[in-house]
């Protein structure tokens, strides 16, 4: 069977949002399950660079109050955590898994030299690269590389979009991205495809053409196991509507099913707030909130809370000084969460930003991002980070 190019483009279409890897398939094609006890990561990016200072407020700092003197949370209507810390007012449900004990705040995260563009910065978290280093592998793919090198259960990673980012490519493993596994299965198994790949000749041995081939047949098998698993155990919980709800519902029923997937990948925004900073804000962390709270609620009622650790991170944080047009520019270090019923350190996990030692208007990185990766690596995912992340990075304490 001679592809024609229409049919190419097709198939592309398909195979640029789940590329997979040959060694992947056979794990597909049969029953592979990890049991209760899999440690999971479900990282949620917070795209466009969220403002770091009007999350978690340093409420008696009176250089925050002068450098916002528009913008800034009054100590009244934040979510007080300790005398010095609070949280934005719609950050209810992580106030409660602050109280808890659920709930770590590391501040200051960054990297030296930081880049103020949206996607340079983006690429090296997602690659887990020197600001001065271009990397074409994200740090999970090469997870996802040394992890599956041999093994005969390989682990792999979802990402719930439709295209897969740069931090889920590995040289020879790649995550897979999807909406939702029945959309995914019944695009997987038109009949167009199907035809194809039972069709198809190696007769015309043209790389790319054999390679777009491959991905189908991965795509398709991954599409019906994904779909199956999702099925087995679905979650009765009630979820917002929001996209970020529905994806984490889809998460927990993916988790529950105890299938072989130890990474989820996610985001929302834009917080890119150069304007009207506190409506745009607001309404996405109402959204982040309740999605996160229905999701740890479910964890929680169904004993896997503590298997789960859902970390967020933005590509850079705002500028201490508000702008003219009610919001905040570009800027470099912020604060990540981490949530998980087995945290080893919990609370806020370092001291505050110095608002009276900048550089240059912007907050100092105190902890470099490479250091939480490692972390996660070794201690939640057992993996050899050092050789992943090219170097050996201190480990952190709050897992």
């Amino acid at each position: 069977m001679v592809i024609k190019r229409r049919e190419f483009l097709q198939i592309g279409s398909l195979a640029t949002a789940t590329l997979m890897v040959p060694k992947f398939l056979k794990a597909f094609e049969g029953n592979a399950t990890v049991p209760a006890g899999n440690k999971v990561v479900v990282i949620l990016q917070l795209s466009g660079g969220n403002d770091g200072l009007n999350t978690v407020i340093p409420v008696r700092s009176d250089l925050y109050y002068k450098s916002r003197p528009r913008l800034s949370i009054d100590k009244s209507k934040a979510l007080l955590l300790t005398d010095d810390t609070a949280l934005h007012p719609s950050l209810t449900g992580f106030r409660d898994l602050y109280n808890d004990g659920n709930l770590g705040i590391l501040n200051s995260v960054g990297y030296p030299n930081p880049d103020r563009s949206h996607f340079r910065s983006m690429d090296i978290w997602q690659t887990a690269s020197d600001s001065n280093q271009y990397l074409n592998t994200g740090w999970i793919g090469r997870y996802l590389d040394a992890q599956c090198a041999g093994c005969d259960k390989p682990t792999y990673a979802l990402e719930l979009d439709d295209v897969l980012s740069l931090s889920m490519k590995g040289d020879n493993s790649n995550a897979i991205a999807m909406k939702d596994p029945k959309r995914l299965f019944g695009t997987a198994n038109q009949r167009f495809f199907k035809d194809i790949v039972q069709n198809h000749s190696h007769a015309h041995n043209e790389e790319p053409v054999e390679y777009l081939y491959k991905t189908l047949a991965q795509t398709i098998s991954s599409a019906d196991y994904i779909f199956e698993k999702s099925k087995f155990k679905p979650t009765k919980s009630e979820y917002p509507k929001t996209e970020l709800g529905q994806n984490l519902k889809t998460i927990s029923s993916l988790i529950f099913s105890d299938i072989n997937t130890k990474v989820y990948y996610l985001s929302l925004g834009s917080f890119d707030t150069h304007i009207n900073q506190q409506a745009q804000q607001q309404r996405l962390f109402s959204e982040l909130n309740d999605a996160v709270s229905a999701f740890t609620k479910d964890m929680k009622t169904n004993n896997r809370f503590d298997d789960v650790l859902l970390m967020t991170f933005s590509e850079f944080g705002r500028r201490v000084s508000q702008n003219a047009s009610g919001g905040t520019d570009h800027g470099t270090a912020n604060n990540m969460f981490f949530v998980s019923g087995a945290l080893k350190q919990k609370g806020i996990l370092n001291e505050l930003p110095d608002l009276s030692d900048l550089d240059e208007g912007d907050l100092k990185y105190k902890v470099d991002f490479k250091n939480v990766y490692a972390t996660v690596l070794k201690n939640w995912l057992g993996a050899v980070d050092a050789a992943i992340l090219g170097k050996k990075y201190r480990h952190l304490d709050f897992i």
